[in-house]
């Protein structure tokens, strides 16, 4: 499941970094500040997939339902 999230969260920052510079390009400041909210959304959900790991690592459990709340933003 980790491996999902840290994709997931990769996902979203390529997304932030590809809006960013497409409104950078060109002179969209309204894409380029939704690309960087979306890289800070990424770099959030990456924060999350790390602490699920440790906590997991520590209970020897899988946390499945830590993400539901980041699915409703795709």
């Amino acid at each position: 499941m980790s491996n999902q999230d840290h994709l997931d969260s990769a996902k979203t920052q390529a997304k932030g970094k590809f809006n960013e510079a497409v409104g950078k390009a060109t002179g969209d400041k309204k894409r380029e500040n939704k690309g960087k909210a979306q890289d800070l959304l990424g770099k959030a959900k990456d924060k999350v997939a790390d602490a699920k790991d440790k906590v997991s690592e520590k209970t020897g459990k899988k946390l499945d339902k830590t993400n539901d709340k980041f699915d409703h933003n795709r």
